[in-house]
């Protein structure tokens, strides 16, 4: 009977840690950065080991096998955007994340004795969760990347926040440019635009997340700004 209780009380622990664990980066992103999503490096140095007790939090307690789909995103769109503020904020001041040598190829995380760097966490986990939306929930650090939400992605608010986010980015003239007849987009449209589909599989994903009745648009892209997010 002991036993069953305390495997009771550990898994009720397990589960309340499994919840609660995006709490502390939820802070940190209220304090640091804006509604549009200029962040505040400077002023974070003076938390860093915050944000490296979080990324220790994450990497104790990777999603539980019973997880849905959407804690799953949410962990790893988390992890990928608190390591990427991590290794900002080891090298800051800088002008650009392309500064550095092979941000997204250098490990900086382990989980349950796996290694992963920023480029696996995109390409070989989120990227094959068949979740386009995923590319603008995801910061770069740079000031031609979707904003980094001042709030944690969340399991159960997830989809909204996708959403948001998504329609954001599509809306915002320094990124896209929308007319029913012409389109200036991302270039995150080109760099990764079979995780949209075919040209009338993306073309679709553009007007439902915009709102914009598009009518055969001719596309071209956007210069990628890579200066710092600040």
């Amino acid at each position: 009977m002991k036993k069953i209780l305390l495997l009771f009380v550990f898994c009720a622990f397990q589960l309340n840690a499994q919840k609660n664990k995006h709490f502390r980066w939820n802070q940190m992103l209220e304090k640091y950065v804006s509604e549009n999503g200029q962040v505040d490096y400077q002023n974070w140095l003076t938390e860093k080991e915050n944000l490296d007790a979080y990324l220790l939090t994450l990497a104790e307690l990777p999603p539980l096998e019973s997880a849905s789909k959407e804690a799953v995103l949410a962990y790893w769109i988390n992890a990928y955007n608190a390591l990427t503020v991590q290794l900002i904020l080891a090298n800051y001041p800088l002008k650009s994340i392309k500064d550095l040598n092979a941000p997204w190829d250098t490990n900086c995380f382990s989980v349950q004795d796996k290694n992963y760097t920023l480029g696996d966490i995109e390409h070989q986990i989120l990227r094959k969760m068949d979740e386009p939306r995923i590319h603008f929930a995801i910061n770069c650090a740079s000031a031609s990347c979707p904003r980094l939400l001042n709030a944690a992605y969340q399991e159960k608010q997830l989809e909204a926040q996708l959403n948001q986010v998504t329609r954001e980015f599509l809306l915002d003239p320094s990124k896209n440019k929308l007319l029913p007849d012409q389109l200036e987009l991302s270039k995150i449209f080109l760099w990764f635009g079979k995780d949209f589909g075919s040209k009338s599989e993306r073309l679709d994903f553009i007007q439902t997340h915009s709102g914009i009745e598009l009518d055969n648009p001719k596309i071209d892209y956007l210069p990628y700004d890579w200066s710092l997010n600040e």
